[in-house]
């Protein structure tokens, strides 16, 4: 059950709409009835302890619908957020504005806690240590001077770093100049590499320190879902003590706990932990040269291992497994015991040894062949050899047994009713539809029940007025080679219909960019983007710019691109982004439900795509004045069974199958 504590002071429910028709009035806002309901209905879960489910349509604010409440609770609250975009728009702009447009009240509003902080992994902060010391290189010695081609943009990082130390900056990668991920990991460590506050010379500069510090002062916490999956499910104290957690994007949440869950294992991780740890082990025989011909063991078997999911593991690789496990183990025995020290021979030391610290953590999970969890090797790609991957089978049990039942959560996203129900989203994250509040034969008295509420609070959006869905029916069913020369056709004339301004959604990136090629060629006229044609913020920028322009691309733009206004009118999908038949981790998942009597189809495949096309066609209409067309080019939307659910979890637009009629609305557009 929710403890005791999760109980908040009585009477919050006034305050909370009374502070909201303050901020909202000084940010120059418009009151809506979805955003006051949302504010009311989060509050009430906050003091009653209750898990609340709230979905809310683009552009109901549902950031103060949320914030209002948290600052107002009388216990410390996190908000966790799946995308740095979204994270930085509440530190940046949301809580900076209302903690202003709050402030002439705060003393009239006893409780009023406006006191903030941001907190992420310790790899998302520059690392004094590693800038002022070195970074190691394959035997374990600290080199000063970056090598090879990045060298400039490292001094680069540096500097920024030592700059943001000397004016209190939060030395956060989001501020860093440009950089790639490869530039950075040069100036920063990951968990098991870092020495400690104690151990470090720095410590008391550390940025990941003082974030930690200003966190513990703070009322509300803002973080993402993997730190928020470490920290409650993995038992990594990573949060300062917390009574419950809005999670924003919700319907990303168990993917992105399943990748903060995922673990990878390479020969050459290991070759690189057994070079690190050379100079540092001690003790009878070579430990470390042990580690190498483990790795070379682990490589004989993986090349006699088909890609794919492992159902049954081979012997051959079994046993390489367990010998490198064992072979961490007995390396991680050899480092001697740390000498409590400062300086050079300590980093080393710490950074090697956490290397073989995650080899043996990671061989230890595979070779234990957990029913719970998947295992598979990715295919070989260029100069990217095959890896081992293992993920959990399912992360609704751990949410729901270390998450749901310690705190009070808060779910909210403008997609979590699919196939027009909360059961589907709300059984992914360790609800049962049975424990919902009001549900006719309702579980919520058994000691163990988890008593949950579901709002949808609407959306400010007329979807059947401002928008048509159309389902392109006469179209043969999409294959497996791609686009075909009438899903090329239809694409050409819609887009040529409207001039441009099509966003384009494909199920790969051959697809996309065979439909850019086919744009291209038929109308030259036109400016066509694919994505990978330069950095997604450039191609979004020149979307913005030009209004004969076609941006196509793949998963990315599905959920993480905002084009209000007549920029784009027109977003096509080319097919129901169903996963791959060869997904392991999604095959292994709708195997297991069909093994427990569901429907795996249905609960996975299907659930994955309605969630998929609500983001999709969600890119459609932004503001109250956008108009447009959600095209879909896979006939199964209006001919399948299935697809009365996939329709029912997409926004209430207008439909039609006549592809006369929306070409004549795309051209009156277009005009307009």
């Amino acid at each position: 059950m929710v403890p005791e504590t999760a109980t908040a002071a009585p009477s919050v429910g006034t305050p909370v709409t009374e502070v909201l028709s303050t901020a909202v009035a000084a940010l120059g806002g418009q009151q809506r009835d979805g955003q006051v309901q949302m504010a009311t209905e989060v509050a009430e879960a906050m003091e009653e302890g209750r898990h609340l489910l709230v979905q809310a349509g683009t552009g109901t604010g549902k950031s103060l619908g949320y914030l209002v409440p948290a600052m107002l609770h009388d216990k410390r609250v996190v908000v966790a957020t799946a995308t740095l975009a979204l994270q930085h728009q509440l530190v940046e702009r949301d809580l900076p504005r209302l903690v202003e447009a709050v402030s002439q009240i705060k003393k009239d509003v006893p409780g009023l806690d406006t006191s903030y902080a941001v907190l992420k992994g310790r790899s998302n902060y520059a690392c004094l240590h590693r800038i002022r010391a070195g970074v190691p290189d394959d035997q374990g010695t600290l080199v000063d001077v970056p090598l090879g081609a990045m060298a400039e943009k490292v001094l680069e990082l540096r500097a920024w770093a030592e700059e943001e130390s000397e004016q209190g900056g939060s030395g956060e990668r989001d501020n860093a100049p440009r950089h790639t991920d490869r530039e950075w990991r040069q100036v920063s460590v990951n968990h098991r590499e870092c020495l400690g506050a104690s151990k470090c010379p720095f410590g008391a500069e550390c940025f990941a320190e003082l974030a930690r510090e200003k966190a513990h002062r703070s009322h509300l916490v803002v973080t993402n879902h993997s730190l928020l999956a470490i920290d409650a499910i993995e038992d990594v104290p990573m949060i300062p003590d917390y009574d419950t957690v809005v999670i924003d994007e919700a319907h990303e949440l168990t993917a992105r706990v399943t990748q903060a869950a995922t673990d990878e294992l390479g020969v050459s991780d290991i070759e690189r932990a057994a070079r690190r740890a050379t100079r540092w082990t001690d003790g009878e025989g070579d430990p470390a040269g042990d580690l190498e011909d483990a790795a070379q063991q682990l490589a004989e078997a993986i090349e006699a291992t088909p890609p794919g999911r492992i159902d049954q593991m081979s012997t051959q690789l079994s046993d390489a497994l367990v010998l490198v496990r064992d072979a961490a183990r007995a390396c991680l025995s050899a480092f001697p015991r740390e000498s409590g020290g400062e300086g050079e021979a300590d980093a080393g030391r710490t950074q090697a040894k956490g290397m073989v610290q995650e080899v043996f953590v990671n061989a230890e999970r595979m070779a234990a062949g957990s029913q719970a969890d998947v295992l598979w090797l990715g295919e070989a790609r260029d100069r990217f050899p095959a890896r081992l991957h293992v993920a959990p089978l399912q992360v609704w049990g751990p949410m729901r047994d270390k998450l749901l039942t310690e705190k009070t959560v808060v779910f909210t996203s403008a997609t979590l009713m699919l196939g027009g129900e909360f059961g589907a989203v709300a059984t992914s994250l360790g609800l049962k539809p049975t424990e919902r509040v009001g549900h006719q034969v309702a579980t919520t008295d058994a000691d163990d029940a988890l008593p949950w509420k579901g709002i949808d609070v609407g959306s400010p959006f007329d979807y059947g007025q401002q928008s048509i869905l159309y389902v392109a029916r006469h179209l043969p069913q999409p294959g497996r080679d791609g686009l075909g020369p009438a899903q090329l056709d239809e694409i050409c004339d819609l887009v040529d219909a409207l001039d441009g301004r099509t966003l384009g959604l494909f199920s790969s990136r051959r697809a996309a960019e065979t439909a850019a090629e086919a744009v291209r060629s038929r109308l030259p006229h036109l400016t066509t983007l694919a994505q990978g044609d330069a950095q997604l913020p450039e191609l979004a920028k020149q979307f913005v710019e030009d209004p004969h322009t076609c941006l196509f691309g793949t998963l990315s733009l599905w959920q993480g691109l905002d084009v209000p206004g007549d920029t784009c009118q027109l977003v096509i999908i080319d097919r129901i982004p169903f996963p791959r038949p060869d997904d392991p981790l999604m095959s292994a998942r709708q195997r297991a439900a069909d093994q427990a009597g569901g429907n795996g189809f249905m609960q996975v495949a299907a659930t994955h795509a309605a969630l998929l096309m609500a983001q999709g066609a969600g890119r459609l209409i932004r503001t109250t004045s956008d108009r447009g067309v959600v095209a879909v080019l896979d006939p199964r939307l209006e001919t399948a069974r299935y697809g009365r659910f996939l329709k029912a979890s997409l926004p209430p637009m207008w439909s039609t199958t006549d592809p006369t009629l929306v070409r004549q609305a795309l051209k009156r557009l277009g005009q307009a």
